[in-house]
């Protein structure tokens, strides 16, 4: 009985490890400052505590839950980082972490499947900026506003900075470089 339920315990683990290194690959390939392996490593031990507890001390379930949630919220505090000029970045790393811990939980408990929506769930949320289609319709609509100005539509921005910048209402081209080096001085709200 006690080497199943090692099994078991070790292939939920396994499960959130892999939920958490998926999330954080995606921050990774933004340019966080953090890397796969900690939120992989962050939700795979949630999960293997909750899995223990609820295993072998049933009665201690809800204080392992704090302990956990409590030790991710220091966790994603040192993932906030501010910059000289005061910009606060790693709000979304630090949310994403925390999230991921809840899904470590999730998972820890038995509750797969509801792991892997949430990661689904948390997946979307933070690459929604990304997406192609909200991207091309911020274009255009845009391109519509600055047409009812009266001024020129903008022009589209090249491939991959289009989701760095949003268009802007009067298709400055001055307005656009200043974006471009901001971003290269400044990390984005994702970080």
């Amino acid at each position: 009985m006690t080497v199943q339920v090692e099994v078991i315990i070790l292939l939920r683990a396994a499960l959130a490890a892999l939920l958490g290194y998926l999330i954080g690959w995606e921050r990774k390939v933004i340019g966080a400052p953090i890397r796969s392996r900690m939120v992989a490593l962050a939700a795979m031990t949630a999960a293997s505590l909750v899995a223990l507890t609820e295993a072998y001390y049933p009665d201690e379930t809800a204080r392992v839950v704090a302990g956990v949630v409590t030790g991710i919220g220091f966790l994603g505090a040192g993932a906030i980082l501010r910059s000289p000029s005061g910009e606060v970045t790693g709000l979304t790393t630090a949310a994403s972490l925390w999230a991921m811990s809840a899904v470590g939980m999730a998972v820890g408990s038995g509750n797969e499947l509801l792991g892997v929506g949430l990661t689904l769930v948390i997946y979307a949320i933070i690459g929604i900026s990304d997406w192609p289609l909200l991207t091309q319709l911020a274009r255009y609509r845009a391109q519509k506003e600055a047409e009812a100005a009266g001024s020129e539509p903008c022009q589209p921005l090249p491939q991959g900075e289009a989701s760095k910048h949003p268009p802007t209402a009067d298709g400055d081209a001055e307005t656009r470089m200043s974006q471009r080096k901001d971003s290269k001085s400044e990390g984005d709200e994702r970080r």
